[in-house]
């Protein structure tokens, strides 16, 4: 009997880590994505930062060269699992920056294409972007939570 329960628990075990590494992997493809679509024009990305009216046009090009190769880090570190922790961190954060700035610009009445995902985004509406950016959050807060209870269970 409690081999049979070992072994369950072995496949719960694989399950979970197979929808974990997959959510990691998934939303690290898109975080990559999202920077190499932008890494190459810059200024572009500045202008798409921007139209968002939040920032001074100095600070949005500082951001515009810096933020697409951290989110090729992010999606790099997520995907492969390095420094996972850090990475999930960071992709939060950044979640919740993108987030915060798409809500902005709707309460504000600006409907603009964020630059997510550089030109490959610019047919998306804002309203598209948030629904992105909200799935995009919650598969990440999955992954803290699970992450959390993993290392709970290690204990």
């Amino acid at each position: 009997m409690a081999e049979e329960s070992q072994v369950t628990s072995a496949r719960r075990w694989r399950w979970g880590f197979a929808v974990r590494l997959l959510f990691a992997i998934l939303v690290g493809a898109v975080f990559l994505y999202a920077g190499i679509t932008k890494v190459s024009a810059p200024m572009k990305f500045a202008s798409d930062i921007s139209n968002y009216q939040i920032l001074p046009w100095s600070l949005g090009v500082r951001f515009a060269f810096y933020l697409p190769w951290l989110e090729i880090a992010v999606g790099l570190a997520l995907i492969f699992q390095r420094l996972f922790l850090g990475a999930l961190a960071l992709a939060i954060a950044l979640m919740l920056v993108f987030l915060g700035a798409t809500i902005w610009a709707r309460l504000q009445g600006i409907n603009i294409a964020c630059g997510c995902f550089g030109t490959a985004s610019s047919n998306l509406t804002l309203t598209w972007h948030l629904v992105i950016d909200i799935g995009l959050f919650v598969a990440l807060l999955g992954l803290a939570l699970a992450q959390k209870g993993r290392r709970a269970s290690d204990r």
